[in-house]
């Protein structure tokens, strides 16, 4: 195949098609009941890393020197990347590179896989990996949009597969210990959880379009979103900033707050939304907020998301990070730890046990194949995920609030109803339509 030229996948494939023309079959990963410290290599966890920027060059930093585990390919259409994502690993000559996800995924040998390209490929790659059998860790945001969400949380059911979301505080023993606390009552009823996102984020300007890097297949990298020319800003990290690709800043950094909040409040979606923002500092190729303010309204509480891109400092002094409010004191969740302060006296919450941190957990669930093992489920992380979506289809059309049932996958938004639904999904491009339909 040539490099500025995309393999295309039939509009209306199902997962027998997928296996009869890509050779795959559908396995789960063995059971394997050797410990950590005894595993042979013959009995390792096969591990793939697909999309191979920052955040995959900490996967397969991560994967590639983990006990139980073996690093034995990665997929980019970057070639410049995938020289990176091998540099300095063990074994880093042979360690197999793709352009093309979908010839990695005919691997049998594959146990499992990380997702970790720009969003709007998360979900599509997600349902090709569990359609070929392989157990899936997923880069937050898990979707580029709501439905998608959805359809991934049905498809890891649909195929029992461990699918762990990128979330990483719910593998964190301090926060664990501090989530538990706050439910038994530490800082008395809890009416008011803050997400506080902020940090400094220079503006990238207004590029032109011009060629793709020499080896790069474009085409393959928008993949669903509508064919424009490529642009710097497009391009690695920036693509953040364009609603084709990402969902600004809400997705990228807001979801692990939501996420620390949610979770303190049982894992359930808010009966409101309410939103103010837009972009206030950038003149450029931005498309997304550099401003944001959400409240999420429950019958008895809130969690109030503050998200601003301009400020080089500290807000309120605090980190990004947590603060819930309670009758009788509050809880931080940021860089410090878990603190709480209650009159004059402050308690650092530790964790009694050593919890495995986000990756390991998840090569333990995929060893025992068992997805109730994952510390992130896709279950929990969906919720999280949507509501930073929500933030933004609020935000977008300028509503006061909307309402969302995730029984109907339904907004209800005062006179916007139609506009509001159809920001929940996207037109897919010819030839990149997702593969699975649930």
């Amino acid at each position: 195949m040539k490099n500025n030229e995309s393999k295309t996948i039939a509009p209306e494939v199902t997962r027998r098609d997928f296996i009869k023309t890509a050779g795959v079959s559908i396995i789960t990963a063995p059971y394997i009941t050797s410990g950590w410290a005894k595993t042979p290599p013959s009995d390792m966890v096969r591990h793939a890393v697909i999309g191979t920027g920052g955040m995959g060059r900490n996967h397969t930093k991560a994967f590639g020197n983990m006990k139980g585990c073996s690093l034995v390919a990665v997929c980019d259409v970057d070639p410049e990347q995938l020289s990176k994502a091998v540099k300095d690993l063990p074994n880093g000559e042979k360690i197999k590179k793709y352009a093309d996800f979908r010839d990695l995924l005919q691997d049998k040998s594959i146990d499992s896989v990380s997702v970790a390209t720009p969003d709007h490929w998360h979900t599509p790659i997600a349902l090709w990996a569990m359609m070929a059998g392989k157990h899936v860790y997923v880069e937050k945001p898990c979707s580029h949009n709501i439905k998608e969400v959805n359809l991934l949380v049905k498809a890891s059911k649909a195929f029992n597969k461990c699918v762990q979301h990128g979330t990483q505080r719910r593998s964190n023993g301090a926060h664990i210990e501090g989530i538990k606390q706050l439910r038994n009552g530490i800082i008395g009823k809890v009416h008011t959880i803050k997400a506080i996102d902020h940090q400094y984020r220079e503006a990238i300007g207004k590029a032109p379009a011009q060629d793709p890097p020499p080896g790069v297949n474009y085409d393959m990298w928008l993949g669903a979103a509508p064919k424009v020319p490529f642009t710097k800003n497009r391009w690695h990290y920036n693509w953040r900033w364009f609603w084709d690709y990402g969902n600004g800043d809400a997705a990228n950094d807001g979801v692990h707050q939501i996420d620390v909040a949610v979770w303190a409040l049982g894992d359930r979606y808010p009966k409101r939304v309410v939103a103010s923002g837009g972009q206030y500092f950038y003149d450029d190729d931005h498309q997304t907020p550099d401003t944001q303010t959400t409240i999420f309204e429950y019958d008895d509480t809130q969690i109030i998301w503050e998200m601003r891109l301009w400020t080089p400092y500290t807000l309120e002094g605090h980190d990004n990070g947590n603060v819930a409010y309670g009758t009788e004191g509050k809880m931080e969740f940021g860089r410090a730890g878990v603190i709480v302060t209650k009159g004059k006296e402050q308690i650092k919450i530790e964790s009694p046990e050593t919890v495995e941190t986000i990756m390991p957990n998840f090569i333990t669930a995929v060893r025992e194949n068992n997805p109730a093992k994952l510390n992130a489920p896709i279950e929990k992380g969906a919720i999280a995920t949507n509501m930073a979506l929500l933030a933004n289809i609020a935000t977008r059309l300028g509503a006061s609030s909307l309402q969302y049932d995730p029984l109907r996958e339904e907004i209800k938004c005062p006179g916007l109803d139609k506009q509001a639904n159809a920001l929940l999904g996207r037109t897919y491009r010819k030839g990149y339509e997702l593969p699975y339909k649930g």
